[in-house]
């Protein structure tokens, strides 16, 4: 898989690479502010070779605020097929709302080629096997959410899911385990 990792945090950012690439993955690109990735995704759309997935911070520099989500939706808007994985330690909802809600996927398009999202917290991701399977998710076009801001995501808008059948509330769950689609079609 070929992946462009963004975290301004060079620690985690490095130790993210490391295993990725200790599992045969391709890091195409490091970036450590919200500029430096529009920068390197665009560079590798120029080339030809676009990654697979976009695995990125929330908040970076410039401002640190939501640098890494606004620069992540302005990719996507560009091209609805990047599979994006954002990453964050804060347990933000509105966060994940936001990416889920501007993703042409989920807005009623039914746009056919559109990439696979991810957002997972940083804290949470207890083994490294679960983070790559998710990965896996995101580049197959699938979506991933951390069960406990999808929790909160729920119990937010409850009026907004009261509407919905009892097999829509359930694979709205085996999403935020992180189900694809053929494993939550197959239960």
């Amino acid at each position: 898989m070929r992946l462009i990792v963004a975290d301004d945090t060079v620690l985690l950012r490095e130790g993210l690479v490391g295993i990725l690439e200790r599992q045969g993955h391709q890091v195409v690109a490091q970036a450590a502010t919200a500029p430096e990735l529009e920068a390197a995704v665009h560079r590798a759309f120029d080339e030809g070779a676009p990654p697979d997935v976009v695995i990125t911070d929330v908040r970076m520099p410039p401002t640190m605020s939501t640098d890494g989500l606004d620069a992540a939706l302005r990719l996507r808007d560009r091209d609805p097929r990047l599979n994006l994985m954002l990453l964050s330690q804060y347990n933000a909802p509105s966060y994940a709302s936001e990416l889920f809600h501007r993703s042409p996927a989920t807005q009623g398009s039914g746009a056919s080629g559109t990439g696979g999202l991810g957002y997972l917290l940083k804290e949470r991701v207890g083994r490294v096997t679960d983070f790559l399977d998710s990965l896996q998710t995101v580049a197959g076009g699938g979506m991933v959410i951390d069960p406990e801001i999808a929790a909160r995501l729920i119990s937010s808008r409850r009026s907004t899911l009261d509407g919905l059948s009892p097999r829509e509330l359930e694979v709205l769950q085996l999403m935020a385990e992180g189900h694809s689609n053929l494993q939550i079609a197959a239960l």
